[in-house]
């Protein structure tokens, strides 16, 4: 084989990439990881890893608040954080992630990859061939709607990255960037404006979740405007106004402009394929794009879960696609990424923290399921340790055919840690009868599922 002969190319080497290349590679497959950027992708130097760091230190100032006789300070060390931030970038350098994927046997090839035909990938004018399978990872990028007026504009990348606290931050868009964003720099000083559209933010959540959070967002100091389309931008002297359909106008020394993602597939070539730029790469459950029996893809730019860890898990499932050969293999096997049809989990990473899995009540009726919803407030022994006028909610969603639950939400402070449970339980379809018997440790948060189930009538 030349250097330009692998058995298999990945395109992005971001963590999905990274995780279907490793699996290809340690199945003993040759395996290029081509990348355009920074080898570690949008969640390691922009996304999950940067934003997690700026809300990591208000969450935990916040928490000590909630306990007396801990002593505290009065306000973040917003230099501290900033700099505890850009260690966890590496100060956007990623020469451990190209050794760390040299290390697993990966060929690391910078440049932007372009499909150029059956199995083969243009990178900046060197054409690779891979004999086995080319899998597409390139993620997504902020969606930005068409305004008047819109000049300069902060996305997630530059809202992660900032090196100084803005003193004023308008954050267009009710989504878990927005809501993160918003609280994590007001937390460090700034003052925020969030403008949503809908009644309250995170609107694909139970609803109770959002309000609680908007009441998190309002306790520091955060202005939520609901109810309210952005019309048109303009510049001012101190930055940037957004003129909203109520009639109002809202400014801000930055304008965040966080109304979601769309797949990467520009600049990729799919147009060859038959498919859009701009728009998903169908595939089925193993990551085979529709009717291209050689090209996969996993994570953001499938459109199925848009969330790092689904993401890897995809990405494993097509690794071991390819190197096995599988092909219509069973649902729940390796090779297969069953759960992105009903077992995702997601934590919104505010104070009150908002963690759900499967299905909302309403996705569950409008699936057709007989469902029954189950609501409590968290109030346990282990809620009242963990913080004074602890608030949170929790919901169950039981498919009362088969007695299992097909969702769980839990929102209020710390409960992100409760949420692998629930995914086990939906996963393993656990019957609520068998769950009884799984007996939560006292005291702690988590005797809220003894709670649920009592309501349940167990």
């Amino acid at each position: 084989m030349s250097d330009d002969d692998f058995d298999v190319i990945v395109i992005g080497g971001g963590p999905v990439g990274e995780n279907a290349a490793a699996r290809t590679a340690a199945g003993g497959l040759r395996t290029a990881l081509v990348e355009a950027e920074l080898v570690g992708g949008e969640c390691s130097y922009w996304a999950c890893m940067p934003s997690k760091a700026l809300l990591r230190p208000g969450h935990a100032l916040a928490a000590a608040r909630r306990v007396p006789g801990v002593p505290v300070g009065d306000a973040l060390d917003a230099a501290a954080v900033l700099a505890r931030r850009n260690g966890f970038t590496s100060d956007w350098d990623d020469s451990g992630q190209v050794e760390w994927a040299e290390g697993a046997g990966l060929t690391v090839v910078r440049g932007r990859g372009r499909l150029a035909g059956e199995r083969r990938v243009s990178v900046d004018g060197r054409v690779l061939t891979a004999s086995r399978a080319v899998v597409v990872c390139t993620g997504s990028v902020p969606r930005i709607p068409d305004l008047p007026g819109l000049g300069e504009y902060w996305t997630s990348r530059e809202a992660t990255a900032a090196r100084r606290v803005p003193t004023s931050l308008v954050v267009l868009g009710g989504g878990v960037v927005g809501v993160e964003m918003a609280q994590a720099w007001a937390r460090l000083g700034s003052s925020v404006t969030l403008v949503v559209s809908g009644e309250r933010p995170l609107p694909k959540f139970e609803a109770f979740a959002g309000d609680l959070v908007v009441e998190g967002l309002r306790e520091d100091g955060v202005r939520v405007v609901t109810g309210a389309r952005a019309v048109g931008v303009s510049t001012t002297d101190g930055g940037t106004a957004l003129e909203l359909s109520t009639g109002e106008t809202v400014s801000g020394a930055h304008l965040l402009i966080a109304t979601g993602r769309q797949p990467a597939t520009f600049d990729l070539g799919v147009e060859e394929f038959g498919f859009r730029a701009g728009e998903a790469l169908p595939v089925d459950d193993t990551g085979r794009v529709s009717g291209v029996d050689w090209l996969y893809a996993a994570g953001d730019v499938t459109g199925r879960a848009l969330l790092t860890h689904q993401g890897k898990y995809a990405a494993r499932a097509v690794g071991t696609a390819i190197v096995t050969g599988a092909v219509d293999p069973e649902p729940w096997t390796a090779p297969v990424a069953t759960a992105d049809h009903t077992a995702v989990p997601q934590v919104v990473f505010t104070d009150p923290e908002v963690a759900f899995v499967g299905r909302t009540g309403a996705q569950a009726r409008e699936a057709g399921l007989d469902v029954r919803v189950i609501d409590l407030d968290i109030a346990v022994a282990g809620s009242s340790l963990h913080a004074d006028g602890y608030r949170g909610k929790a919901r169950m969603v039981v498919d009362e055919r088969k007695r299992t639950l097909v969702g769980v939400t839990f929102a209020g402070p710390d409960v992100a840690e409760m949420l692998h449970a629930a995914t086990v339980a939906i996963v393993g379809e656990v019957t609520v009868d068998r769950l009884w018997h799984a007996v939560p440790a006292y005291p702690t948060i988590s005797e809220v599922w003894l709670r649920l189930l009592e309501a349940y009538g167990l």
